[in-house]
């Protein structure tokens, strides 16, 4: 990832928690305002009430240091991390006010994230005797991106292009639109060496024809949209005895139900857009003790 990069995905991040918290408490948290002293001094536990993985930790931290700086973190569970039901995740000690306006927004966070990261590590699991990984989609809630894709990455799976600007990924409808696979990848190569662009090229196919004309263009990578598994099998044989170092992936209407097969066809890759746009969020909980 190159230094630009990295800084307008910290952006994205830094950005996503600041208003984050901005749509939350506005001009002020009036509830605490009104009821709780600004010096009164408190202790935060959040705890796992259902198993999965952690995610969403180091987001946590910058919300609550977003919030005030002063508050005192302890880790007991990290990004990554297996949880189980009672387990905790984070102490954190300061002013209650501080901690009663970062809750929820933290909170919101984590859960998302780990429900995201748990949904993948699963999936992972399942094909772990294959040589496939398994991508996300941009298929995300706006402005949630990083952190979607970033729970996905902590579960095991792998990120597939963030944007529309950093692979050029030939789809269905550009390719109705320039005529034919042919067509379309000779445009987008030719765009890609006009431009001198660092990006990989990718293309949908929907046939076993499509996949023989993509073959002739020598994309970096085919994407085999919703083919059964004995058309999976067909295709991965054909593609590796025509360009061996190809990459193949899956996608279209992956489940538990059918990945570990898709797995064994000998594709590369598996993306599944249910990672992130059907989440169920890890169960989590924060508790305030006063003092």
């Amino acid at each position: 990832m190159t230094h630009k990069l990295s800084d307008f995905y910290a952006g994205c991040r830094s950005r996503a928690v600041i208003l984050a918290l901005e749509e939350d408490r506005y001009t002020g948290d009036i509830t605490t305002l009104a009821t709780i002293s600004p010096e009164q001094q408190g202790h935060a536990v959040i705890k796992a009430k259902t198993a999965g993985i952690l995610a969403g930790a180091a987001v946590a931290e910058e919300v609550f240091r977003a919030c005030d700086p002063g508050l005192s973190l302890s880790f007991s569970s990290h990004d990554g991390d297996a949880v189980e039901p009672g387990a905790t995740v984070l102490d954190v000690s300061g002013s209650i006010a501080s901690l009663l306006m970062a809750e929820r927004t933290v909170l919101n966070f984590m859960q998302r994230m780990s429900g995201i990261a748990t949904r993948t590590k699963a999936y992972v699991s399942k094909i772990a005797h294959t040589g496939a990984a398994i991508l996300d989609t941009r298929k995300t809630v706006p402005g949630l991106r990083y952190f979607d894709k970033e729970a996905v990455r902590i579960g095991g799976g792998k990120n597939h292009r963030f944007g529309l600007f950093d692979m050029i990924l030939i789809k269905d409808n550009h390719i109705d639109a320039s005529g034919s696979v042919e067509n379309a990848l000779r445009k987008a190569i030719s765009y890609r060496n006009r431009h001198r662009l660092n990006v990989q090229i990718e293309t949908e196919v929907r046939t076993l024809e499509e996949l023989a004309e993509a073959l002739h263009s020598s994309p970096d990578i085919v994407l085999l949209d919703n083919f059964s598994i004995e058309q999976l099998q067909h295709a991965v044989a054909y593609a590796r005895s025509v360009a061996p170092s190809l990459k193949l992936e899956a996608s279209g209407n992956v489940g538990m139900h059918n990945v570990t097969a898709i797995a064994e066809t000998g594709v590369d890759y598996i993306s599944i857009g249910e990672l992130t746009h059907s989440v169920t969020a890890l169960d989590l909980s924060m508790t305030i003790a006063f003092t």
